[in-house]
């Protein structure tokens, strides 16, 4: 393996088979030039990201961070994926390895960064929140450093983030859907009065179902489905109230985000409050 390009002293880059590959270890690029031979008993991580955009992206951050930071960036995102069970997108690496650098550096000058949605994260991705503890264990015994409760919540919003599209650089985006999510979630809180059985399956499926709907709102795409009409017509008189609920949180997105909810979502909308109301009244 020889060396295309040497990032720093631990990180180097090969080519192999038209990919280009970011190989780690202490000390690998001790003394080397690019077109030497790579010491393999120096190897600890070979990185192989899915495009050239965020493998340039990613040599870019390796290259003005430490090592030590990458790893544990990535014994994080190895952890995320046996647990959840899912494939995460590459842009992870440099969303959460950034993240973690950044956020261990303001901590170390006093600066720390309040989370206001930790409450809503906690609720909506139990799952990936306590990812984000765990994390902050890894960090505690890499670097003596325990950072706040409020960055296990942005630690699980990259994991989210990666899990729902990954195509977009910041986390800003998923904190925005979180958001929406809650508010809908106040509206129909209020307007029956009721509270939620968050360890049901019925909320679990209103969440995801949120989840997606705000994922929209952003993206500023709708969902449609020309076959609906007569349901649509059937589930506007059986659940009356519910749709009268969905009315006014059609209002509320209009007005706040110029978003306007199609009779098909509306539609779905309908259907899982009327389920989530009854279980909840129940």
């Amino acid at each position: 393996m020889k060396i295309e390009k040497i990032l720093n002293n631990n990180a180097v880059v090969i080519k192999e088979n038209d990919n280009e590959k970011i190989v780690m270890g202490c000390g690998i690029a001790y003394k080397k030039r690019v077109g030497d031979e790579v010491s393999e008993d120096k190897i600890d991580k070979i990185f192989l990201l899915s495009n050239k955009e965020i493998n340039n992206k990613f040599q870019e951050l390796v290259s003005d961070i430490p090592m030590e930071y990458v790893e544990l960036g990535e014994k994080i995102i190895t952890f995320a994926k046996t647990q959840l069970g899912k494939k995460l997108n590459d842009t992870i690496y440099i969303s959460l390895v950034d993240h973690i650098y950044t956020a261990i550096t303001r901590f170390l000058e006093g600066i720390e960064v309040k989370n206001a949605l930790l409450w809503e994260i906690k609720r909506f991705y139990k799952d990936e929140y306590p990812i984000g503890l765990t994390a902050l264990d890894l960090i505690e015994e890499i670097f003596s450093v325990r950072l706040p409760e409020d960055e296990a919540g942005f630690i699980a919003l990259h994991i989210v983030n990666a899990e729902m599209d990954g195509n977009e650089k910041e986390v800003k985006r998923v904190y925005k859907i979180t958001k929406i999510m809650q508010e809908i979630l106040n509206i129909v809180r209020y307007n029956f009065k009721i509270s939620f059985d968050e360890d049901s399956v019925y909320y679990y499926r209103f969440i995801s179902h949120l989840k997606f709907f705000a994922d929209r709102v952003f993206s500023e795409r709708t969902y449609k489905d020309e076959n609906n009409d007569d349901l649509f017509g059937i589930i506007q008189n059986k659940y009356k109230n519910s749709f009268q609920c969905v009315e006014k949180i059609a209002k509320f997105i209009e007005d706040k985000y110029q978003y306007i909810i199609s009779d098909e979502e509306k539609l779905y909308l309908t259907i899982h409050i009327e389920r989530i109301v009854y279980k909840s009244n129940k």
